[in-house]
């Protein structure tokens, strides 16, 4: 059997991603590592499996594909959540900005937030 170990998200600023994937989003810090200059940063949800690698963006392939990504409005990665209208509340009053707002696309409510260190994520809850 196959199945996801890590994936990966590209940043402006590792320690600052960090910072907003533990201290406002909830995620569990998995593995920091000094790589002198560089860190190499792992999260994950609580009881997840699946690590979440915070990489530098500042290649020219990921400048390139983060410039493209947002400037279509995409997401970068997608979180599911339990309750999105409750989650929302709890990250709007945290300061956290939404390019999105909580819509009903058919079976599934969707938002999209800026995670500060460049990206849109968007936050998706299946209904019913």
């Amino acid at each position: 059997m196959i199945r996801i170990a890590m994936t990966s998200v590209y940043v402006d600023d590792e320690k600052e991603a960090h910072a907003f994937y533990t201290d406002v989003l909830g995620f569990e810090t998995r593995t920091n590592l000094d790589l002198g200059g560089a860190h190499f940063i792992t999260v994950a949800a609580p009881g997840q499996d699946v690590e979440l690698l915070l990489e530098p963006g500042d290649s020219p392939v990921a400048q390139q594909y983060r410039e493209g990504l947002r400037e279509a409005g995409l997401p970068s990665i997608v979180l599911a959540v339990d309750d999105l209208r409750g989650m929302y509340e709890r990250l709007s009053g945290q300061g956290v900005v939404f390019t999105q707002e909580p819509t009903e696309h058919g079976p599934v409510l969707t938002a999209v937030l800026d995670d500060t260190v460049g990206n849109l994520v968007q936050l998706a809850q299946p209904l019913g």
